[in-house]
């Protein structure tokens, strides 16, 4: 199956295996056209942890939103290709036509997960909300620890 055809499950963990980093512990994916119309939209602030990703998405707007968020492009192999870190509500964003999704996250996320433009991010299941978190990020067929580097997450 191709990755723009990709079946998302409902949330996931956001990893960054460029940087051996969680991005986000629990990601809702939007995929139906409301979800993606409606985003973060009238909604509280994302807690810690969390975030929206949105699949088909090029551009982006925080329009009726009441809090700033850190965003993520991202191309059809998992890749950054761009980031507006806590981007303003009420603002509309670039087109980003390299860009296949985003990944909208509480301000913060991008520094404190050390995720830059050219790291190849990886999703897991997400974890159910609430639930404690091991030293160990999990993925596909393996174990890592969190503190491994780029070249032992291949």
């Amino acid at each position: 199956m191709a990755k723009r055809d990709r079946q998302w499950p409902a949330s996931v963990r956001v990893l960054n295996k460029t940087r051996g980093t969680v991005v986000a512990e629990h990601v809702q994916v939007a995929r139906s056209l409301w979800a993606r119309t409606r985003g973060l939209m009238l909604r509280p602030p994302l807690p810690p942890g969390t975030g929206l990703l949105i699949d088909p998405c090029s551009s982006i707007h925080s329009m009726w939103m009441r809090f700033p968020i850190d965003v993520l492009y991202l191309d059809r192999d998992d890749v950054v290709v761009r980031i507006a870190e806590a981007m303003p509500p009420w603002r509309i964003g670039p087109l980003f036509t390299g860009a296949r999704y985003v990944i909208e996250l509480p301000p913060g996320t991008t520094r404190a997960s050390q995720t830059s433009v050219g790291d190849q991010l990886g999703y897991a299941p997400a974890r159910p909300l609430g639930a404690s978190l091991p030293d160990e990020v999990e993925f596909p067929g393996r174990l890592a620890s969190a503190s491994m580097s780029a070249s032992d997450m291949k």
